[in-house]
């Protein structure tokens, strides 16, 4: 079978979008970077595509909020082509930034929730990078497919997800769109310091939307697609299991496919 096409969109202050577009090559897709300038000239290229990222950096400097400027010009300018794609059932990947930009743009988490959800200041008052435990619901998403504890790198300042009001967060879990919890050393979802490094509501780490097909997070996936990119990789036992960020783009890859 043909491989997917994957697009990794970028946009002045992204940073992450060529290893983004390494992992998806590494998943088994054909991935291509486009500055979203040249999306914008050309909108209906996107119909050649199967999946749509929306890598991790800082945005346009994120001067007006994190993802906000790139949120809009996606929703102004690309809304008709992003439904379109989102209907003939394209997959919808946003990292760290890129899970920014979908909250802003209100493709997350979707529904009568678009506008209840959002992304805002870390509880600590800065900026964190390091590595998180995080324990995964699947069902829903075809990005999140096992449910091993899953090990990536944080690194944001705005990752803390809240809501407006308890039964938001509440409708999201019993409709599986909470995917990803921040855990502790123990395997527990937590909403403590450090092990939740944000202070997010519920431990919420990725979400997606109803249909599954859009998916959000604050960890970044495409840094851990090798054994080496772990910290402690000589003391992690030898596996042929592909790492954990590796495996989100291989379960988007093989439903695709499937």
């Amino acid at each position: 079978m043909t491989r997917p096409r994957a697009i990794v969109l970028r946009a002045p202050g992204t940073n992450c979008d060529e290893e983004t577009a390494a992992a998806w090559e590494r998943a088994g897709a054909a991935a291509e970077a486009w500055h979203i300038g040249r999306l914008l000239e050309a909108p209906h290229a996107l119909d050649a595509f199967q999946v749509l990222t929306i890598p991790g950096g800082f945005s346009y400097g994120d001067d007006l909020g994190a993802g906000r400027i790139f949120a809009t010009r996606l929703g102004s300018v690309l809304a008709d082509e992003l439904h379109r794609f989102h209907e003939r059932g394209g997959l919808v990947l946003g990292i760290c930034n890129g899970f920014q930009v979908l909250v802003r743009a209100g493709l997350l988490p979707g529904g009568d929730g678009a506008s209840a959800a959002t992304l805002t200041h870390n509880d600590s008052g800065h900026f964190e990078a390091r590595w998180v435990r995080m324990v995964p619901t699947p069902g829903l998403s075809p990005f999140i497919t096992g449910r091993d504890p899953i090990e990536l790198p944080v690194a944001h300042g705005e990752g803390k997800f809240v809501v407006s009001h308890p039964e938001t967060l509440r409708a999201l879990h019993e409709a599986g769109q909470v995917v990803l919890r921040y855990a502790n050393g123990a395997g527990e979802v937590t909403q403590e310091y450090p092990a939740n490094p944000n202070g997010s509501a519920g431990g919420v780490a990725g979400v997606c939307d109803r249909t599954g097909r859009v998916f959000g997070l604050m960890p970044h996936p495409e840094r851990f697609v090798d054994p080496f990119h772990h910290p402690r990789w000589t003391r992690r036992p030898a596996s042929d299991a592909p790492c954990d960020g590796l495996r989100i783009f291989q379960s988007a890859v093989a439903a695709l496919r499937s």
